[in-house]
């Protein structure tokens, strides 16, 4: 593989990355309070020039008003054809390929990092071998129950801990790179 697929998320400390319902009141910032500091994001969001984002994410992106991803492509993952805003059907696209697919197609149109975003979305490019780095920063908030960023995968997913820093509010950020991706 040539490109590079990457892991940017939030999750509460139960492992859970939205409430049943996918809300997301528990992230930092979403009580309408800004935060002084991105905890990162910027600096990833640069780095990468494509997304793979699940349907139920990018339905929820939808409702945040303004367009997050300027510049990037962005591939939405569903098994039925999500409904992109016509504003949006050069910038976003479609698809209900496997993701070995949908990588082989980003590297096809010049993609070299794609920043791999949504509960099954997740689950399936680990699954599938594909995800190389993965950042997450754990929010002190616990809820009982929600979407679980990581499900069954069938087999040990080996990751190799880099670092570890604790940021404002007491969110604690971790950066692995997974030992055994394709």
């Amino acid at each position: 593989m040539v490109i590079k697929c990457s892991l940017f998320v939030a999750t509460i400390l139960d492992g859970f990355i939205a409430r049943k319902c996918g809300a997301l009141d528990w992230l930092p910032g979403s009580d309408g309070v800004t935060e002084s500091e991105n905890h990162g994001y910027t600096d990833f969001f640069a780095s990468i020039d494509s997304l793979v984002k699940g349907r139920n994410t990018c339905d929820l992106m939808h409702t945040f008003g303004e367009w997050l991803y300027p510049g990037k492509k962005v591939l939405v993952l569903s098994s039925r054809f999500p409904k992109i805003p016509i504003r949006l059907a050069e910038e976003a696209k479609g698809t209900s390929m496997p993701p070995m697919e949908v990588v082989r197609q980003l590297e096809a149109s010049g993609s070299a990092h794609a920043y791999v975003d949504g509960g099954k979305t997740i689950q399936s490019f680990l699954q599938a071998g594909l995800i190389q780095d993965v950042m997450i920063t754990r929010v002190p908030v616990l809820i009982g129950e929600g979407i679980p960023l990581f499900g069954s995968s069938g087999r040990d997913i080996r990751l190799r801990h880099l670092s570890t820093g604790v940021l404002e509010n007491g969110l604690v950020q971790s950066k692995y790179q997974v030992e055994n991706a394709a």
